[in-house]
């Protein structure tokens, strides 16, 4: 047998989900850990999918499923503290002010709720020990998990998708002979809950969620499983559903909670498991398939990269990620985009909640960090490449919990500031708190609804949506309401300033080494964003010329952006970067005027772009995962493509980056995951004022090809590049007020006309093609 058709006839064995390479993760063994499973969802279910020979764990996530009920941390004591806390920090005393503010300012409880897991779905497989030729993947186009091998003389099949309508995860069993089929269904799970057959075909567990921080569980919740068999015996046991000799069977899965909003628990999730359970048992597995294909597709292949292919795409891809920083590779770094794009599609649509600290997916009932939101950067990074990579609909649930913050966040804005508006610090969960938590080093950070205000206005910009922005106006006015109460004068210039807060979890060198500070530079950053925004959009509407002139003129009254003494620029208001006790710190915190904002630019601000840049130099390249990802995104900014590419290696490394692609911060962090692909994307095309093409090409990446990225102004972008060179672009308008729009490569720009939904095409020169 020649070489050639060796390799063909190992070719025809493989599973037909893995001749499509390009979109595939794959693997030749089963997960031994949660971090090598395959993630599924559809927004509101999810599911890691292990892939197990003599037994398959699908361990399942809902994402209303967090612990405790509604609730309210403001602490009443903190606004007599407040005069004397800013008078301390202003006096130097930053220790006293920390003690102060640990006593009377911080939430109760001091903790948020966490995220918990609903427990697992294992189907076990009477004398499959042991198998050949097992394959397990995930095919990235359809979102299909397929796990295929060889044992007791048929080809056996498993494949798993969560379908968005009906609102299920449903998986397929099936064996190339008749009769192969055999397998028992059971659940378990840590939560307070029972599990129990019931009508001879279905299992049924049902339960409360847990406890946590001294706040009782509130919710209800229940997940139900119908198992169908083609052919064969089922039977039921009493906490057990038993097939055996089938030709294919299908179980369809649903998990509910009693969670309408915030406030609210009093829904019924043996009602919506039902209906859910009931849509799609008269379905047959075609129909179910291609309504979830359809449905996905209909986002997913809005947008396609092609990075170049050599022969490592063709290994698993564990080991494509063990030798990504060889550099041989970029099909895999189309992948990691590809799967960043997937991920925030399976965890965040319209109608569900936003992605957390682990997207939708935990094993746990005391996940790291609660696995909540943490709103002084990670919820913001996880969205970061929503507009670009061509998935608005994906923000709606981040819009709708800023919009629910802007409620719960008017009570802590009264009771602890008593300001008008609304204010949320670093961190919020299911019940939407949004109370200083945790410690005043981390948690006295009054700006994280500021800077998720920073996110809803970006989608205006890509959609320029009036509707939209109308939702949108009230959140936007009232957090500029807030800071227009709040904000003071610092002694030596008068400057307005934010008082008291900390640069996010960094700790600077001024007396008695406390995080707590006046005035630091994301805060300053973040106001101009938001007081220009909130200005905008009132004279867009029309509406409250005496809130915009305010807004105006507090803008204008903030503390400036500052270049320190190694040319670097400043963190604080004070010159403490050098001497700062952690010099690589993994926030940097003060570089979002570059990144995500645009108030530093590389042709107007090049002064500052210089210092941005010596400040990311003095802080290094690699941090943890999403850390890294920020790090990257910056440099793309600061049009290095070079040095983007270096982070990428090492964030698309075991270091970083677990078998399942999961971003590795370490432990699991989603936001790494997005902040890459955000990365990846700014590498290619960035809209800062103009559609700038190719800012950041690495030279890895030689010849290429993007289509379908997003640009503000509500442009659609196809990029080709050769030789490291533009080779052609085709712009779509989907903004009929549009008129020209200015197209940038490198020093070359030029103008083009766009009236109405025109579309346009030029070359590598900027010459419309006709």
């Amino acid at each position: 047998m020649t070489a050639c058709f060796r390799f063909l006839a190992a070719a025809l064995l493989l599973p037909a989900w893995l001749h499509a390479q390009p979109l595939v993760l794959w693997y030749r063994q089963p997960a031994a850990k949660w971090v090598e499973a395959l993630p599924l969802g559809n927004g509101r279910l999810g599911a890691m999918v292990f892939g197990g020979i003599a037994r398959e764990r699908l361990q399942l996530n809902e994402d209303t499923l967090y612990a405790g009920g509604p609730y309210d941390p403001a602490n009443p004591d903190a606004l007599a503290a407040l005069p004397e806390v800013r008078r301390l920090i202003f006096a130097g005393q930053y220790a006293e002010a920390q003690t102060l503010i640990g006593q009377k300012m911080m939430a109760k409880p001091l903790r948020e709720m966490p995220y918990e897991t609903a427990g697992d779905l294992f189907l076990t497989f009477p004398g499959a020990q042991s198998a050949t030729n097992y394959r397990r993947g995930l095919d990235l186009d359809t979102a299909i998990a397929h796990v295929s091998y060889t044992a007791g003389g048929a080809i056996h099949s498993r494949e798993i998708f969560c379908c968005a309508d009906p609102n299920v995860i449903v998986v397929r069993l099936s064996a190339d002979k008749p009769g192969c089929v055999a397998f028992a269904a059971s659940m378990k799970t840590p939560q307070r809950a029972s599990v129990q057959s019931i009508g001879g075909d279905a299992l049924l567990m049902s339960g409360t969620n847990g406890a946590a921080q001294g706040i009782a569980g509130a919710l209800r919740f229940q997940a139900r499983v119908l198992v169908k068999a083609d052919g064969g015996t089922l039977a039921a046991g009493l906490d057990s559903i038993s097939v055996t000799n089938a030709n294919a069977a299908t179980l369809v899965i649903s998990v509910a909670t009693s969670c309408k909003n915030y406030h609210d628990v009093s829904g019924d999730p043996q009602a919506l498991t039902e209906k859910s359970i009931g849509g799609a048992a008269n379905l047959s597995i075609d129909a179910l398939r291609q309504r979830h294909v359809a449905a996905y597709q209909h986002l997913f292949r809005r947008v396609s990269l092609d990075l170049g292919a050599s022969a490592a795409a063709s290994l698993p891809t564990d080991e494509r990620i063990k030798n990504f920083s060889d550099g041989g590779d970029p099909a895999l770094a189309a992948l990691y985009f590809q799967f960043g794009r997937y991920l925030l599609i399976a965890c965040s649509r319209p109608g569900g909640q936003p992605a957390n600290l682990q997207g939708l997916w935990n094993e746990s009932m005391t996940p790291p960090w609660e696995s909540k939101y943490t709103i002084n950067i990670n919820t913001e990074m996880n969205y970061w490449p929503a507009e670009t990579c061509n998935l608005a609909e994906c923000v709606e649930p981040l819009a709708d919990m800023a919009l629910d913050l802007a409620q719960t966040g008017a009570r802590t804005a009264k009771v602890m500031y008593g300001a008008r508006g609304w204010v949320a610090h670093h961190n919020t969960d299911l019940w939407r708190a949004t109370a200083p938590v945790d410690n005043p080093k981390s948690g006295m950070w009054p700006m994280g609804g500021a800077w998720l205000c920073q996110n809803l206005w970006e989608h205006y910009l890509f959609s320029n949506d009036s509707n939209y922005l109308a939702k949108i106006y009230p959140a936007l006015k009232g957090a500029a309401q807030f800071y227009l109460d709040t904000l003071v004068p610092e002694p030596s210039h008068g400057w307005l300033v934010t008082c008291p807060s900390v640069s996010p979890e960094n700790t600077h060198p001024g007396p008695g080494k406390s995080s707590l500070c006046a005035g630091p530079a994301m805060d300053m950053e973040i106001l101009r964003d938001l007081f220009a925004h909130a200005g905008r959009a009132s004279l867009v509407l029309g509406r409250d010329a005496d809130f915009r002139a305010q807004v105006a003129a507090a803008r204008a009254r903030l503390a400036p952006l500052q270049i320190g003494r190694a040319g670097q620029l400043q963190e604080w208001l004070e010159d403490w970067d050098m001497e700062a006790p952690e010099i690589h710190h993994r926030h940097v915190s003060h570089l979002y005027a570059l990144f995500p904002s645009d108030q530093i630019d590389l042709r107007k601000t090049p002064e500052l772009a210089a210092a941005a840049k010596k400040s990311l130099e003095i802080r290094g390249d690699q941090a943890t995962g999403w850390a890294t990802a920020w790090r990257m995104n910056l440099w793309s900014r600061l049009h290095d493509g070079d040095h983007a590419f270096n982070i990428l290696k090492f964030l698309l490394s075991p270091q970083r980056t677990y078998p399942d692609m999961f971003d590795a911060h370490p432990p699991f962090q989603i936001d790494g995951n997005f902040g890459g692909t955000s990365a990846i994307a700014e590498m290619l095309l960035q809209s800062q004022g103009e559609l700038e093409l190719l800012p950041a090409l690495p030279k890895a990446w030689p010849n290429g090809s993007c289509k379908g990225l997003r640009a503000r102004g509500g442009f659609e972008v196809d990029i080709e590049w050769k030789d490291g060179r533009l080779a052609k672009a085709a712009i779509r308008n989907s903004n009929p007020d549009a008129c020209v729009c200015r197209v940038r490569y490198g020093e070359e720009h030029a103008d083009f006309d766009v009236n109405g939904h025109a579309a346009f095409s030029c070359d590598g020169g900027l010459r419309e093609l006709k």
